[in-house]
């Protein structure tokens, strides 16, 4: 049974992006004028995966924005398990606080790669990494924010949408109109549910800002982030023209069927299944698996 969501749209958050090019993925701050609480959105915690080093300038133009600003963290937000980027989660709560949330269909995500990476009992497949799991239609305030959470999975089992007065951030199933949407071919994705979200998102308000994850600029348009659930349903290139669910699975699968993995795919999913922290091996040292053939 799926939750009905009402908006509020007469809250108007401040929203702040940060594009990280290397893995073209947006951040947000997300920030109630009123009282200056703020939450961080999908995060990013810099990689270089060759040499194995990880750095945090992304990370710290969050925190410098929040502090210069005199903003209060209270939500560090993943709206789902990043296959593409690191979280930078429990850096960023380490200087400024606040809880960390997902969707508590992280359970199964865990139980999906936990076993791919060979993972002992050790890790724990219970999403107890993170400080709060919501469910479908669960709501919390950041300071007199409105905010509710609504699940779209189909990308992942655990994706959520995060709807903030009259914005929402989409993760990674919606792109821009000429992006399309994202793809369903991970373990646990499935493109007929995808489609099930998308009709979720494009039944609230027209003019509810949608705010997306990732942006590639097709056709060598300028890097964009911001839409409308109005401009998703005339023009996204996945959806218009009325697609049925059927062959919204066509464009789908035929699309994901000529992708690569996503380059950073293998650390990305070790370290945000754990809230974002790195794996170890047994003597504490930070250390990354690579499966053979698991993928």
């Amino acid at each position: 049974m799926t939750v009905s969501i009402t908006p509020n749209m007469a809250q108007t958050p401040i929203v702040d992006a940060f594009f990280e090019a290397q893995t073209n993925t947006i951040s947000y701050i997300v920030t109630d004028p009123a009282t200056k609480a703020c939450a961080v959105i999908d995060s990013v915690m810099d990689i270089d995966y060759a040499a194995g080093r990880l750095t945090s300038e992304s990370a710290d133009k969050l925190i410098a924005h929040i502090q210069e600003n005199g903003l209060s963290l209270e939500w560090i937000i993943e709206t789902h398990v990043h296959a593409d980027h690191l979280s930078a989660a429990p850096y960023i709560q380490d200087r400024l606080g606040g809880k960390t949330g997902i969707g508590a269909r992280i359970m199964e995500v865990q139980e999906t790669f936990g076993k791919i990476f060979n993972e002992g009992t050790e890790f724990q497949r219970d999403g107890s990494q993170f400080d709060a799991l919501f469910e479908d239609g669960d709501s919390y305030k950041i300071g007199e924010l409105d905010a509710f959470v609504l699940a779209t999975p189909g990308h992942t089992p655990a994706c959520m949408a995060h709807i903030v007065g009259d914005a929402a951030f989409t993760g990674d199933t919606l792109f821009m109109p000429d992006g399309g949407s994202a793809r369903a071919d991970f373990p646990g994705g499935d493109a007929g549910q995808l489609y099930d979200s998308i009709q979720r998102l494009l039944s609230l308000p027209d003019a509810l800002r949608l705010f997306i994850c990732h942006d590639y600029g097709p056709n060598g348009r300028a890097i964009a982030w911001e839409t409308t659930v109005g401009d998703e349903k005339n023009t996204n290139i996945h959806l218009k023209d009325g697609q049925t669910r059927e062959e919204f699975v066509e464009i789908r699968e035929t699309r994901d069927a000529s992708l690569a993995m996503p380059k950073l795919i293998i650390p990305s999913l070790q370290v945000n299944m754990r809230a974002g922290e790195m794996p170890k091996d047994d003597h504490g040292n930070a250390q990354l698996k690579v499966p053979i053939n698991g993928l």
